[in-house]
């Protein structure tokens, strides 16, 4: 493992960690489909620099244009679309543990759609996950409280996660076929034009006049860090390592969105939330760990 492919990992899961935050910030003056077209619109524009100066610049083929469409309407529009909407009812934190879940739910669809085998130590795993995540959610182990006070913010987290699960599964029918930098520009694209025509009936523009300092800071973060910087490191990784291998940096990203929204935001650190933090950590590790021949 080169340790520029180690580098270029982990600063994608500091800045994807930190991204809860910096869009806490900015949902303060605006709104969430405000955000999402700002980010990705600096996101696209990095990513088109860097295929300029990578010289990679080439349009997909015909045949690939409506599967990318469906890709960046899943994992760019709608993605984003739940979760910065369920952050304005959730915290950073929470938000960060609840997408922890990905991988879970990443298994549980290769066992629906591929019919990959799913043994004990993974529904144990399964178990131990969704346990940790009804703890965060209800704030602490008192569960009857979820249920008579329940979070919207935490349950559009979880759907977040679920979506995001199918995407990966099925960006791998053309992760193959491009350069991971020539996909994710596609994705990118279709992704932030279907959010376009939202944002028109949203009329979220007229906020952008009197944004303050600290909301042009969080969106040139999430734009071009989150989204340029972070994916283009993300998919280089990946064509240097195996998709498993890559999957463990992930354990990484709540940590960092609990430290950076407990200094930036004062969000506290509960003995409750760690406690089912470390439920989720542990249950995805069970699912996706494999099993010695």
């Amino acid at each position: 493992m080169k340790p520029v492919t180690v580098l270029k990992a982990l600063v994608t899961i500091a800045l994807w960690g930190a991204s809860f935050v910096a869009t806490k910030i900015a949902l303060r003056e605006l709104s969430p489909l405000a955000v999402i077209v700002a980010r990705f619109g600096l996101g696209l524009s990095f990513l088109l620099a860097l295929l300029a100066w990578r010289r990679q610049a080439r349009l997909a083929a015909r045949r690939d244009l409506a599967w990318l469409a469906l890709l960046g309407l899943l994992g760019i529009a709608v993605h984003q679309l739940l979760q910065s909407v369920g952050l304005l009812t959730t915290t950073a934190t929470n938000s960060g543990w609840m997408v922890a879940l990905i991988p879970v739910f990443t298994a549980v669809l290769a066992r629906l759609m591929l019919a990959e085998p799913f043994g004990g130590a993974k529904l144990a795993g399964l178990g131990l996950a969704s346990l940790g995540a009804l703890v965060v959610a209800a704030r602490g182990f008192d569960l009857g409280a979820l249920v008579a006070n329940p979070a919207p913010g935490d349950a559009l987290m979880l759907l977040s996660a679920a979506n995001m699960a199918l995407f990966t599964t099925w960006s791998k029918r053309v992760i193959t076929r491009y350069p991971p930098l020539v996909t994710i520009t596609h994705v990118m694209a279709f992704g932030w034009l279907a959010s376009l025509p939202l944002l028109a009936v949203d009329r979220g523009w007229g906020a952008f006049p009197a944004l303050s300092a600290a909301g042009w800071g969080s969106l040139l973060f999430l734009g071009v860090g989150c989204s340029g910087i972070a994916y283009a490191f993300w998919y280089d990784a990946l064509a240097e390592l195996d998709a498993s291998a890559l999957s463990a940096f992930q354990y990484f990203q709540p940590i960092v969105t609990l430290v950076v929204a407990n200094r930036v935001l004062g969000e506290p650190v509960t003995p409750a939330v760690a406690a089912g933090g470390t439920a989720i950590l542990t249950g995805v590790w069970l699912v996706n760990r494999r099993r010695r021949p």
